[in-house]
């Protein structure tokens, strides 16, 4: 038989027909003309009446699934200090929908504070970039992960993010130091080893 009506809802279409044996309600979420996602067609129902009840246009389904949205950064990296020699590495964690693509870049400042981004890993033997789905729906999470580290790694860090309505970016520093006393004398709050 059909499954029993949701609370608050009629058993039946809204012509007043019984439900179909075997129908089931969609309990996919949708997306809003107002560009919210809802739940479900009747959450998008439910949020339609109350705005015409206060006045307001009636909210349509402009697609099935959740809305889109540009990228945006969950968990940024973090400023590192460690010694030479050392492996050491920067997460990011991005959410957007269409999932993004997350991309990281070295930034190189030169003269007059004009910059430019080298996309890593480039040709580095040391550095290696993954990348992995999750862990929610639409999420991605990335690495930077550099063994040995070197001098030459020091600097900041660029976790890029991009889907069709957008792109966010965070960066972080990685301060490589002599001996792991320095850190100590040196080291801003809020940085890992």
């Amino acid at each position: 038989g059909a499954p029993p009506p949701l609370p608050g809802h009629r058993a039946g279409s809204s012509k007043g027909q019984p439900t179909r044996p075997g129908s089931r309600v969609s309990r996919y979420p949708v997306c809003g003309s107002d560009g919210q996602t809802y739940g479900s067609g009747c959450q998008l129902r439910a949020a339609s009446l109350r705005a015409q009840s206060r006045g307001e246009p009636a909210i349509g389904q402009r697609s099935k699934g959740a809305c889109e949205q540009g990228p945006s950064i969950v968990t940024p990296p973090k400023d590192i200090w460690n010694v030479t020699g050392t492996q050491i590495y920067l997460s990011c964690e991005v959410t957007g929908i269409p999932t993004p693509v997350l991309t990281w870049n070295k930034i190189i400042r030169g003269q007059y504070g004009v910059q430019r981004m080298e996309l890593l890993p480039g040709d580095r033997e040391n550095l290696a970039i993954q990348t992995r789905g999750g862990p929610e729906k639409h999420e991605v999470t990335g690495w930077v992960l550099i063994s040995p580290l070197s001098k030459e790694d020091a600097g900041e860090y660029e976790c890029h993010a991009s889907n069709a309505k957008g792109e966010a970016t965070a960066s972080a520093k990685i301060h490589v130091v002599e001996t792991l006393h320095e850190i100590a004398l040196t080291k801003d709050d809020g940085a890992e080893l």
